[in-house]
C-alpha cells in the first residue's frame, strides 16, 4: 500500500491491504466449500483452491465493481466463478452456496486482523523485554519527578521506565486475550440453507451438520466456532480497544520523551538514523521523528476505535445497512497504524539515549524543590512540638525515593513472567 500522508506506513508492509483482504476472502470461499465435501454435500470436485485464482492487481478491479452492491464481495465472486469456468464446473457451481456477503467479509477480516495483531504482539514482547533492561540499569539513576510541568519529587528513571513498562504489560494483556471467532450464519443468521440442504440430502440431525459445517470451516481457518455475530459486534470492538490500548501504551513513552528530550531538559534522546529528524530549513536541528509519529497513531487511533463502538451501536435487524460498512476502513487503518507505532516504539525503546549528566545536573539545581515536601513533613501541626532537627535542604534526593525500590521489583517480576510465558526467557 501507498501512504502519502502517513510517514512510516510501509512498516506494516501488506498487513491489511486490500489485496491481502482480497485473498483471505477467496481462503473463506474455499474452506466453506471443502466443509461441503468433507460433510458429502458438495462433489469432490467442487473442492478448488480458489486463493491461488487471485492476483494483487485484482484488488483494483474488485473494488471498481463492489460500489453497485455495496461489498466487494459479490464482483469476487464473479471473477472466482469466471476463472473456474469450464475447466472447474462443480467449483463454479458450488462457490459460494448459503454463505453471505457478511459471512465472508467478515471472516476475512477476522484473518487479516490476526495477522496483524500478532505482528503487535511480537512488537510488545520486544517492548517487555527492552523495558525491563531500561529499568533495571536505571533502577537507582535518580532524576527529577515532575508533576503537571513542575518539579515534584526525586524518582528513578527505573521508576518512570516501569510505568512505561506497566502501560505496555497492560496492553499485552489485552491484546493475549482476544478471541479470532468465524462468522457464518447465512442470510440472516440462522443456517435454515446448510440444514435445509442437509434435510434434503437426507441428514437425521441437520442441524448438527450445518454445525459441524461451521466447525470444519472455523478449523481449516484457523479460527474458532461460534454463533453468527452478524449485528454483535463486540470481536471487532475489542480488537479495536486492544489495539488502541497499544497506542495509548506508546504515546505516554513518546509524550514523555518528546517532554524530555527538548534542548532545555536533554535527559533523552531518540536512536540516530541517517536522515532522520532533519529539517527542510534549519541544519541545526534533530526533531524527535519517532516519537512524534508514534504520539500521532496514539491521537489518531482512539476516533477510529469510537467508529467501531458506534457502528456496533446502530447495528439493526439481522443484517445492518450502513453501520455494518462503516467498520472496513477504520479497521484497516487502525490495524496497519498500530502496527506501524509497534515497530517504531521498539526501536525507539532500544535505541534510547539517556544522558544521566544532564540528570544529575537538574537534580542538583533543584534538590531545594525537590525535597520541599520532605521539608513540609517535618514541620509540627498545631499543638505539636518541633523536631530536634530539620531535614537538610541540600540532602541527596536519593535518600527520598520512598517504595520505589520495591515498586520496580513488582513490576520487572510481572514483566519477567510475561516474558517466560513468550518463551523469551
Amino acid at each position: 500500500m501507498t501512504a502519502l500522508l502517513w510517514p512510516g506506513d510501509a512498516r506494516a508492509g501488506d498487513l491489511l491491504g486490500d489485496a491481502v483482504v482480497l485473498v483471505a476472502m477467496a481462503e473463506v470461499e474455499q474452506a466453506w466449500v471443502e466443509a461441503l465435501v468433507a460433510a458429502g454435500i458438495a462433489p469432490p470436485g467442487a473442492a478448488v483452491r480458489l486463493a491461488e485464482l487471485v492476483t494483487d492487481v485484482d484488488a483494483e478491479v474488485v473494488a471498481a465493481g463492489a460500489e453497485g452492491t455495496g461489498t466487494p464481495v459479490v464482483p469476487l465472486v464473479a471473477l472466482l466463478r469466471e476463472r473456474l469456468g469450464e475447466a472447474h464446473p462443480d467449483a463454479a457451481r458450488w462457490l459460494h452456496r448459503w454463505l453471505t456477503s457478511q459471512d465472508v467479509l467478515d471472516t476475512a477480516l477476522v484473518l487479516a486482523l490476526r495477522d496483524a495483531v500478532q505482528r503487535v504482539r511480537e512488537e510488545l514482547v520486544a517492548q517487555v523485554a527492552a523495558l525491563a533492561g531500561l529499568v533495571r540499569s536505571h533502577r537507582t539513576t535518580v532524576m527529577a519527578g515532575r508533576t503537571l510541568t513542575q518539579h515534584a519529587v526525586p524518582v528513578t528513571l527505573g521508576l518512570k521506565a516501569a510505568t512505561w513498562l506497566v502501560t505496555v504489560l497492560d496492553a499485552a494483556d489485552g491484546v493475549r486475550a482476544l478471541r479470532w471467532p468465524v462468522q457464518l450464519g447465512g442470510a440472516a443468521g440462522t443456517l435454515a440453507a446448510p440444514v435445509e440442504l442437509a434435510a434434503r440430502h437426507g441428514a437425521a440431525d441437520p442441524v448438527a451438520v450445518a454445525l459441524d459445517l461451521v466447525r470444519r470451516t472455523a478449523s481449516t481457518l484457523g479460527l474458532e466456532a461460534a454463533p453468527p455475530w452478524h449485528t454483535a459486534r463486540a470481536p471487532l470492538v475489542r480488537v479495536a480497544d486492544a489495539l488502541v490500548a497499544c497506542t495509548d501504551a506508546y504515546g505516554r513513552i513518546a509524550n514523555d520523551v518528546l517532554t524530555l528530550a527538548r534542548p532545555e531538559i536533554g535527559e533523552l534522546r531518540e536512536p540516530s538514523a541517517p536522515g532522520r529528524g532533519g529539517s527542510s530549513t534549519m541544519p541545526q536541528k534533530a526533531n524527535p521523528v519517532l516519537a512524534t509519529l508514534i504520539r500521532r497513531a496514539a491521537l489518531s487511533g482512539p476516533a477510529l476505535a469510537a467508529q467501531l463502538h458506534l457502528a456496533a451501536a446502530e447495528a439493526v435487524d439481522e443484517r445492518s445497512p450502513g453501520p455494518w460498512h462503516a467498520e472496513w476502513q477504520p479497521l484497516q487503518l487502525l490495524g496497519r497504524r498500530t502496527v506501524v507505532a509497534a515497530a517504531q516504539t521498539t526501536e525507539l525503546l532500544t535505541g534510547l539515549h539517556v544522558d544521566t549528566g544532564r540528570m544529575r545536573s537538574t537534580l542538583a539545581t533543584a534538590t531545594a524543590d525537590l525535597l520541599a515536601e520532605r521539608r513540609s513533613l517535618a514541620e509540627p501541626a498545631p499543638g505539636e512540638l518541633a523536631p530536634d532537627s530539620d531535614p537538610d535542604p541540600d540532602a541527596d534526593p536519593a535518600s527520598y525515593l520512598g517504595a520505589a525500590d520495591a515498586l520496580v521489583d513488582a513490576v520487572l517480576a510481572r514483566a519477567d513472567a510475561v516474558l517466560r510465558q513468550e518463551g523469551e526467557l
